[in-house]
């Protein structure tokens, strides 16, 4: 199996996972938090699309899709503690970009090589991974441990547990 088809199997989980925490939330309820100083779920959805937006541009320039027009700013450190629900985006805009950023990243892995893809990342990103593959890989975790906190909103909610 090559490293490309590794990870694709890997992000097939939290694919699975998200669309089965948010099938059901609304808009309004993306807002919630887990705990006061966490971030509610909208942020965090922009969150991750930005950042698997960026890191992959980061291990391979100008490998992604362009992300909607103010969608980086709106969802960027600063924002997290934004509760004006119109400053974010809906549910049905978070789920567009999210398929429109994971189909760059399986379209980017559909051109690299296991070589390319055991290239050391740029060093100021080695934090997220040694390797351009492991950067790739490593959104996976990153997807599933934002995921972990959308269970206590559901509970919140009074949803029943789906896994």
């Amino acid at each position: 199996m090559s490293i490309a088809t590794q990870i694709k199997n890997e992000l097939n989980m939290p694919g699975f996972v998200v669309q089965g925490y948010l099938q059901d939330l609304t808009d309004d309820q993306l807002f919630l938090r887990p705990h006061e100083k966490a971030n509610h779920i909208a942020w965090q959805l922009g969150h991750l699309i930005a950042s698997e937006h960026n890191l992959n541009n980061m291990v391979c320039p100008d490998s992604m899709p362009a992300l909607p027009a103010g969608f980086a700013e709106k969802h960027s450190k600063a924002a997290a503690t934004s509760d004006d629900q119109s400053a974010f985006c809906t549910k049905d805009e978070y789920l567009k970009a999210m398929e429109e950023q994971r189909a760059g990243t399986l379209a980017l892995l559909d051109r690299l090589s296991d070589e390319e893809l055991e290239k050391p990342a740029p060093e100021d990103i080695q934090k997220f991974g040694a390797t351009v593959g492991a950067v790739i890989a490593g959104q996976s975790a990153h997807w599933m441990m934002h995921a972990g906190q959308w269970v206590i909103v559901r509970r919140q909610l009074g949803k029943e547990a789906m896994f």
